[in-house]
């Protein structure tokens, strides 16, 4: 009988939970689990790669930098079929690629060649797009470069947040797995080029990059206010030296010019007569964008406590 095809397999976050279920189903040996130790000051609102090992039966390791020293004492590391990588947020080496018998495969957050790079989900609200979806792609020395082996689309609808829509790519890095695994196994999976001058490259982002520019139109603020919604650190302003972040809101007015797509309320209606920036009226909070669109804001936080439209008016109007 012959034996069933082995997997390094690197994986954090849900994406790596679930495609290591897949793996697991599909009678995959998976001999090692290479993941992170969650970090203290980050918020975990996600499943654990190693729990689910664990559970398995499937040994786990996280070595605080990866390298071929790291792999050198765990027993399973040694020449396997396959190594897969399922939102690991480290480069694999190109020495642990050759490792692979049969190649080496990587599961990306977004239609590629398109958002590249780190966070995709996160880029591709900012950017206004209004789909997404996950890539299983062949890893090469440059980053999301390698050949697509399969593909799955979701929908970014106009109100979502990213954990609604990384909740949606979870499923489809799922699907993209499981349709795409009995051919990459059998050695007959088609290939297809990434074709990286039709896409796009995006760095990580840092907490202060959710500074709100209040001048911008509001379409692309209400973008960064979604994709940095809870669970992610917040989209913020300063008023008068304390940080205000805008943990929910909606588009309320479009401004001049901008494109509908989707129904919002008031849309013939803008804020020409208020400045850009935070504003109480009716005693609703309201956030006032260069083009004259607004966001009603729905929850306003400083400290980790919610802010009221009469505190906000005492903070905004008071002498």
């Amino acid at each position: 009988m012959a034996r069933p095809p082995s997997a390094l397999v690197f994986a954090y976050h849900n994406v790596g939970v679930r495609c290591l279920r897949v793996l697991a189903a599909a009678g995959v040996e998976i001999r090692l689990v290479v993941t992170h130790a969650d970090r203290p000051d980050e918020t975990i609102w996600f499943d654990s790669v190693a729990a689910t090992a664990a559970e398995l039966g499937i040994p786990s390791i996280a070595p605080e930098h990866l390298d071929e020293a790291a792999l050198q004492g765990p027993s399973g590391a040694e020449a396997p079929d396959f190594i897969f990588s399922f939102y690991y947020r480290q480069m694999l080496p190109a020495s642990v690629l050759q490792m692979a018998g049969r190649g080496a495969y990587n599961m990306h957050g977004s239609l590629l060649p398109k958002y590249r790079g780190r966070v995709p989900v996160n880029w591709a609200i900012i950017e206004g797009e209004t789909r997404t979806g996950a890539t299983l792609h062949e890893m090469v020395a440059k980053p999301d470069a390698g050949a697509i082996i399969g593909q799955t689309e979701v929908p970014i609808l106009p109100d979502d947040t990213a954990l609604e829509v990384f909740q949606k790519v979870t499923v489809a890095a799922e699907v993209t797995l499981w349709k795409s695994l009995p051919d990459l196994l059998a050695g007959s999976a088609v290939r297809r080029p990434n074709e990286l001058a039709l896409g796009s490259y995006f760095g990580g982002r840092r907490p202060e990059d959710g500074r709100i520019d209040w001048g911008a139109p509001a379409q692309r603020v209400y973008n960064l206010v979604r994709a940095l919604a809870p669970p992610y650190p917040g989209a913020f302003c300063e008023v008068r030296g304390r940080r205000l972040v805008i943990t929910r809101a909606r588009l309320l007015w479009r401004g001049s010019g901008a494109q509908d797509n989707g129904p919002h309320e008031n849309g013939a209606q803008d804020a020409g007569d208020l400045a850009p920036g935070l504003a109480v009226r009716d005693n609703r909070i309201l956030g006032v964008c260069g083009d004259g669109g607004a966001l009603l804001i729905l929850r306003l936080v400083h400290d980790s406590r919610e802010i009221t439209p009469l505190e906000l008016a005492a903070l905004l109007y008071s002498s």
